[in-house]
């Protein structure tokens, strides 16, 4: 039997989206907008609502298309907005639209989004050595200075506690903790 950081518990969901995802390094631009939607759509509310809820995000938001969700006019807002396989929050979908044009601007700034977002920890993942998930913090000096200048370039939903669990959801801070099988492999 494998150990699995403590959060992943007995939930199929969320063992997978720990066993395949959380922690390995993303450098694909869509996956970060995902990635960068999702867990804004996630504050206030529990990882799990967001992971229930994935597929109708990639559907509603057009597969996490930037461009395409930068386009959104008031008709898909309100669209979006009955829709029940997100969350049906005015802010956090407005939010998701406004990201997408300040998200294309950093691409085209950069040439990629992932070269942008990644110089907040030097372009390599921060092993950190965790035993337990009370030793994780909830924000670094890392995830301040990276919601500081996405809030700069007009992002919403991106203070420092949503910064950093995006940092350890696409791989730039490995926080497994030391038992967890997943740590070993991506060290």
């Amino acid at each position: 039997m494998k150990t699995r950081c403590a959060w992943a518990g007995e939930n199929p969901l969320f063992e997978a989206y720990h066993d395949e995802e959380w922690g390995l390094p993303v450098h694909d631009d869509r996956k970060l907008f995902e990635m960068l939607i999702l867990e804004g759509a996630q504050a206030g509310l529990s990882w799990s609502t967001i992971l229930n809820k994935r597929q109708g995000y990639l559907q509603a938001f057009d597969n996490f298309d930037p461009k395409k969700v930068a386009q959104y006019d008031e008709d898909k807002i309100q669209e979006l907005l009955n829709n029940p396989g997100i969350v049906r929050n005015r802010l956090k979908v407005r939010s998701a639209v406004g990201n997408a044009g300040a998200f294309l601007e950093i691409q085209q700034e950069f040439g990629s989004f992932d070269a942008y977002i990644w110089q907040f920890v030097g372009g390599k993942p921060k092993i950190n050595a965790f035993k337990d998930l009370s030793e994780m913090p909830a924000k670094t000096g890392e995830s301040q200075a990276m919601s500081k200048d996405l809030l700069k370039r007009g992002f919403k939903f991106v203070g420092p506690t949503i910064c950093y669990a995006y940092m350890q959801a696409i791989g730039m801070v490995n926080d497994h903790t030391t038992d967890c099988f997943r740590y070993k492999e991506l060290t």
